[in-house]
């Protein structure tokens, strides 16, 4: 099956676990068997490390999929793709591995199930070079159901560095196709609110050091807004010791904004809360629509999106133009980024345009079409695939598992071959630009 997978070096721009988890997801979504080579090739220990094993199970689980190379230190695994199957699902990499980067890989391939999906995942929920639970819920979850997808996440358990031992169950309704969304309009903060905790042995002073200090950094810039920083003891909701703090900023138009931070060992409170102040403080000033943190997680929903999606950002991350290729790589969506000419603001901002490959439920794509004697329809199902009698249809010179005919006025019907016997017809509107 390797020489029929597409290969994608996993060693390119961004070079770690983003990768993975955008070709994971979209190899699920679209039904395209994929090798990724060179995991991590830049890293101090190459390879895969446990969190992205069990990420990687947990797309092969969603999809009836079957993954090669897939053990710890791998550094190349093959993906091949079945349906997408709803159902429960867990994924437990045994470490403090974040479940929100869990989260990243699952939410996407889950919201083309045939019916609603229950994913149990555990680890930690507040980790580093992650995003906390908080951000996710608070942040991500908000903007990424402007695409028309929902979903619901309950905490049942914090977990922190270096046990883990958190649990998030999270609810994925499933959706035809996702809308495009437009971020280009930010408006002004009108509300500043967050978090700070403690959980285990540690002291309540922390969650107060960490809140007072983000607030007096907060008021150095901003001093017309009420900033609410509820220090919080967590008790009975989590596993082993942690500190940290998350802070949000609202705009006039529903952009949202946020920085946070994690306790380490050595370091004062105050320092905490004030590294997470100064970075909500960048993401204000950079003038964008979202934060440098939810850049690249929108980027996969774009590419998946019917229509054009625009989002202004700052300085547009490594991690969002590593995003863009992959999934240009897997889908037929096409990006475009491009400086904003705007004289009124200091900071240099840029819009992110995606048309997007239209992508619908049950593993199918469906690409741009357009009025021809034999349609050319571009799309994807499940494999295996093997050869059929076309019965007079002819054979998609891209991708001999379409079969084409020609359309009657304005609709045409496709077959995909799906297995040995198995043939979906599906029929489409043709676009008339």
């Amino acid at each position: 099956m390797d020489s029929a997978a597409m290969e994608i070096d996993g060693s390119v721009m961004e070079g770690g676990g983003q990768i993975l988890r955008v070709s994971a997801a979209l190899s699920c979504i679209t039904g395209t068997a994929i090798k990724i080579t060179k995991i991590r090739a830049g890293r101090s220990t190459p390879g895969l490390r446990p969190q992205h094993l069990s990420g990687l199970q947990l797309v092969s689980e969603l999809c009836a999929g079957s993954l090669q190379g897939g053990s710890i230190g791998s550094t190349d695994v093959t993906l091949t793709p079945g349906k997408i199957r709803s159902g429960s699902h867990t994924a437990d990499p045994q470490t403090a591995g974040s479940v929100c980067l869990l989260l990243q890989v699952a939410l996407p391939c889950a919201v083309f199930a045939d019916a609603a999906s229950q994913l149990c995942l555990k680890g930690g929920t507040n980790a580093e070079m992650a995003p906390q639970i908080d951000y996710t819920v608070k942040v991500f979850k908000p903007i990424v159901e402007k695409f028309g997808l929902n979903f619901d996440c309950d905490i049942k358990m914090r977990g922190y560095y270096p046990k883990g031992g958190g649990e998030v169950n999270v609810t994925v309704n499933p959706v035809k196709e996702l809308q495009p969304i437009t971020l280009t309009e930010r408006g002004n903060i009108t509300k500043i609110h967050g978090r700070a905790f403690v959980a285990g042995v540690l002291p309540f002073k922390l969650a107060k050091d960490m809140s007072t200090a983000a607030v007096r950094t907060i008021r150095k810039e901003i001093k017309e807004l009420y900033i609410n920083i509820q220090p919080l003891q967590e008790k009975e909701k989590a596993c082993g010791n942690g500190n940290g703090i998350i802070i949000i900023a609202e705009s006039s138009t529903g952009c949202l904004f946020a920085g946070s931070a994690l306790g380490k060992k050595g370091v004062y409170a105050d320092k905490v809360g004030i590294e997470a102040a100064e970075m909500l403080l960048r993401n204000i000033r950079n003038n964008g629509c979202v934060d440098e943190f939810l850049q690249d997680q929108l980027i996969i929903f774009m590419a998946l999106a019917k229509g054009t999606s625009r989002i202004r950002t700052g300085a547009v991350t490594l991690h969002t133009q590593t995003a863009i290729h992959i999934a240009e790589q897997l889908t037929q969506a096409k990006f475009t980024i491009s400086k904003c000419e705007d004289e009124m603001s200091s900071s240099v901002t840029y819009i992110i345009e995606c048309h997007g490959a239209g992508v619908t439920g049950s593993n199918l794509s469906q690409g741009h079409l357009t009025p021809h004697r034999f349609c050319g329809v571009l799309a994807v199902c499940s494999p295996p695939f093997s050869m059929a009698d076309t019965g007079g249809w002819t054979q998609h010179q891209n991708d001999p598992r379409i079969l084409q005919a020609g359309p009657t006025p304005n609709r045409v019907w496709i077959s995909l071959i799906a297995g040995e016997r198995d043939i979906i017809n599906q029929e489409f509107q043709i676009d008339e630009d």
